[in-house]
């Protein structure tokens, strides 16, 4: 499941999405939002996308990930619009036999998300505002 959604994201709901009977292990990853960058403090976060290249790109990191990793299910749901502190951004759920493969294949997503998903921040603080980019330098087979 791949999802980008202006509503705000249920954690539970998404995870529930890659239950299987032959899980032993269901991980979630989820990206809130702090209050603060580099020493100044955040009010809070607007997030846009460019669509529907978005979608199509985060069906590809989940494709990455199911071919590299032996994965029972993989769901990706990213919030757009404006975010408050503490809010959740980014769920990845994704469940596997063993353990190890979930967890790679969880930390892999998140820097495969921000290389290639044209879906970026802009970070409001106190007297000012600055776009962040989401496309990082990026191996894709030596992240793990």
């Amino acid at each position: 499941m791949i999802e980008i959604t202006h509503d705000e994201l249920d954690a539970k709901r998404i995870a529930d999405l890659v239950a299987d009977d032959g899980a032993g292990a269901v991980i979630t990853f989820l990206g809130t939002t702090r209050d603060n960058t580099a020493g100044r403090q955040v009010r809070f976060l607007e997030y846009e996308a460019y669509r529907p290249m978005a979608d199509q790109q985060l069906a590809k990191v989940a494709e990455e990930m199911s071919e590299r990793w032996d994965l029972k299910g993989v769901a990706i749901s990213h919030r757009l619009g404006r975010l408050a502190i503490g809010e959740t951004s980014l769920v990845v759920a994704v469940s596997s036999a063993h353990r190890c493969d979930a967890y790679e294949a969880s930390a892999f997503s998140i820097d495969r998300i921000k290389q290639i998903v044209p879906i970026w921040k802009k970070e409001f603080f106190e007297g000012g505002e600055v776009w962040v980019g989401s496309q990082e330098d990026f191996d894709p087979l030596g992240a793990v």
